[in-house]
């Protein structure tokens, strides 16, 4: 007997303004944008220095404690820099490698960052503009063409890998990206799951279309259940 699929409802579902629902699967989780990129001396940024202040009451030493507040402030960068290009929503996905324990995947934990973002576009027909998106854009490859619940819609990726000046590691980094024209024809909103994991492409992509398959422009709480951004 298959069990019945298990759905947690957001607060941010019930927000009047909220214009798109979508559901993640288990081992993800959401980031709280508005307190990790709030403005020094906000009362959000002081409950973030308030949320952190016990980790940084453990650590061993003044060297691991300045370590920890370059890491949450480096991480804050790249966050800040989400929210300038639309990003609305970031979780943090875990999960365990057993597709083939015997081999490479051995069980080993496996991240990924989901990021859902916003994009103003030409007014048009919303199958031309989902598939003007990826052919325009250079790098794309694996190039699909759905008909989702909320539309129509195209999957593609991208691999990209750090600059040697960057001072990130320089590992290939995946990228597979679900473009989603808004109703309106004027916009559409871009979900990409990134991982280092590029042996596990197919699973990374069948789980952001099965993301993608769950959006909605239209609140379905009446018949179903979602979070929304």
């Amino acid at each position: 007997m298959t069990a019945a699929p298990h759905f947690v409802v957001a607060d941010s579902a019930k927000d009047p303004t909220a214009e798109i629902w979508f559901a993640e699967p288990a081992g993800f989780t959401a980031l709280p944008l508005e307190s990790l990129v709030a403005p020094p001396g906000s009362p959000a940024a002081d409950e973030l220095r308030t949320a952190f202040t016990p980790f940084l009451e453990t650590a061993p030493d003044e060297l691991a404690r300045q370590q920890f507040v370059a890491q949450i402030a480096s991480g804050q960068q790249m966050l800040a820099a989400l929210r300038e290009v639309g990003t609305v929503h970031c979780s943090i996905g875990l999960h365990r490698d057993d597709v083939d324990e015997t081999a490479s995947g051995d069980g080993q934990p496996l991240i990924s960052l989901f990021t859902l973002s916003w994009r103003d576009t030409a007014v048009a027909p919303r199958a031309v503009t989902a598939a003007r998106v990826v052919t325009s854009a250079a790098g794309h490859t694996h190039i699909e063409y759905l008909e989702l619940p909320c539309g129509p819609a195209t999957l593609s990726e991208t691999v990209r890998t750090a600059s040697a000046d960057s001072g990130l590691p320089r590992l290939p980094l995946l990228q597979i990206h679900a473009h989603l024209p808004h109703t309106d024809c004027k916009r559409l909103v871009v979900l990409t799951l990134s991982t280092t994991a590029v042996i596990r492409r197919e699973e990374y992509r069948a789980v952001l279309q099965q993301i993608a398959e769950t959006v909605s422009f239209d609140s379905p709480l009446e018949s179903g259940t979602g979070e929304a951004s």
